[in-house]
């Protein structure tokens, strides 16, 4: 495999000679037979369609459940380059987390300047409801999923953050434990910081945000939407690794000011509820009365402190991708100390200065909606024919205020395994932290979508893209 000129390749350094990281795999694998390779990734496909790790592709007419393709050449970190991530993305998380009591308390960064008022009151991910409410420990972001790419050796940026409900763990979580059933030499050879304990770590931090009500050991529960939801794999695999009740909102009542689930030996009460329900599903009588997914009055057990929801309602605000340009700001704000890892440039295009220059511009950035995820709603100028830019500019004009713009960043590449051997793809990173008031917990690694055509940047398993073990090297 030849390195690539334009792009940071996480393989090879300079002179094709692997770099550091990926010195002892690449030795293993230039002694491995390629036809067996292949077959291995074949037995992992198996592997994921006999699990049943599957999702939900949604606004296609011939959207069904897919398989998340699962490439099996590991994207691998050093000690030093995760331990400067780690730094950087406790130091953002804790930020998010003063950030969004703030904005639901005194506002003191609104009455600064430092974030325009316009930008909380008029946003639908702000909740009214959520004013003085004070979560169990003060947490809001019980998990957080940080997306970041690279473009250098020491060059990462964060791409967005995922407050509300972040999902993709379990993928992470069986793609060690398919890489472990495949090559366990590999982890006899090189030696690779754990995930596995990833649910016993998730349980100990929810169980640590508990509320007041709570005595005793407490009960989790994790709620989800149903069968039909996208990542109901997922939500029924944290519960069962858990040791959770999986719980629908029919399961669920107010029992003497508490939230109680149904059980064969009656109602009984939940202490910490990990919801996969959006906020404006979570309670009929708050949000929207048509609900049939949340539970009717949970809200007002939760203002009572009768239970923890994680994440707390009104943590969306922090995903919104408008705030996200207001980052180095924030972190800034409530910490005193400059961001260690970088945003990506952002023009905010309600902004009329900057809209002029988006749309003389938009063949060659990326336009996102404010309010989007999974890689729907968004313009990749380098890639998109003139048609779609039309339609893009259109859009733009008529509500500038729901969209931003970032320029294309050069994403770094790691091989994976193709007809040839190795070949370049664009990659991104999605580490999984914990919050409990005990302090934040971040698993080694997280979870590796990477672009499996070659050339493109659109990494989402809902636009063709797939997954790898990600690894960090013990020091």
């Amino acid at each position: 495999m030849t390195k690539q000129a334009t792009f940071f390749d996480e393989l090879l350094g300079t002179d094709n000679v692997p770099r550091s990281p990926y010195s002892n795999y690449h030795e293993w694998f230039e002694s491995e037979d390629i036809a067996r390779l292949r077959k291995k990734s074949s037995e992992a496909e198996g592997f994921f369609r006999r699990t049943g790790i599957t999702f939900n592709v949604y606004g296609q007419e011939e959207a069904d459940e897919r398989l998340i393709p699962f490439d099996v050449v590991p994207r691998i970190l050093s000690s030093r380059e995760w331990g400067r991530l780690q730094r950087g993305i406790e130091q953002r998380v804790r930020a998010i987390n003063a950030f969004l009591y703030d904005i639901y308390h005194r506002r003191e960064i609104l009455r600064a300047g430092r974030v325009p008022v316009e930008l909380i009151e008029g946003n639908d991910a702000f909740l009214p409801q959520m004013v003085g409410v004070s979560p169990p420990g003060d947490v809001y972001t019980h998990i957080v999923g940080t997306d970041l790419v690279r473009t250098g050796e020491d060059q990462f940026y964060v791409l967005e953050d995922n407050a509300r409900t972040p999902s993709g763990v379990s993928y992470m979580l069986e793609n060690r434990e398919t890489m472990l059933q495949m090559f366990p030499e590999l982890f006899n050879k090189i030696r690779v910081r754990p995930v596995q304990d990833y649910p016993t770590r998730l349980s100990r931090s929810l169980a640590a945000c508990a509320p007041r009500a709570c005595s005793g050991k407490p009960v989790l529960a994790v709620l989800t939407p149903g069968i039909h939801n996208s990542a109901y794999y997922e939500h029924s695999f944290l519960a069962d690794n858990m040791g959770a009740e999986l719980v629908e909102g029919s399961d669920l009542r107010v029992v003497d000011g508490r939230i109680a689930m149904r059980t064969t030996e009656g109602y009984k009460a939940i202490d910490v509820l990990y919801r996969r329900v959006d906020d404006d599903f979570l309670d009929p009588l708050n949000f929207r009365p048509d609900s049939v997914l949340g539970v009717p009055g949970i809200m007002d057990v939760y203002r009572a402190g009768g239970i923890t929801i994680a994440n707390a309602p009104g943590t969306g605000i922090a995903d919104d991708k408008a705030i996200y340009s207001y980052m180095p700001d924030i972190i800034e704000f409530y910490t005193g100390e400059k961001a260690i890892l970088q945003n990506v440039p952002t023009f905010r295009c309600s902004e009329p200065d900057s809209l002029a220059y988006v749309l003389d511009n938009l063949s060659e950035l990326v336009v996102k909606e404010v309010h989007g995820s999974g890689g729907y709603g968004m313009l990749v100028g380098p890639a998109a024919s003139k048609k779609e830019i039309a339609a893009f500019r259109a859009k733009l004009e008529a509500k500038p205020a729901n969209y931003i713009a970032q320029p294309t960043l050069a994403l770094s590449t790691v091989p994976i395994l193709s007809k040839a051997g190795l070949a370049p793809r664009h990659v991104d990173l999605r580490p999984f932290v914990l919050v409990s008031p005990k302090g934040i917990d971040l698993t080694p690694g997280g979870l590796t979508r990477v672009a499996l055509k070659a050339g493109s940047l659109v990494v989402n398993s809902s636009q063709g893209g797939g997954t790898k073990d990600t690894w960090v090297l013990e020091d």
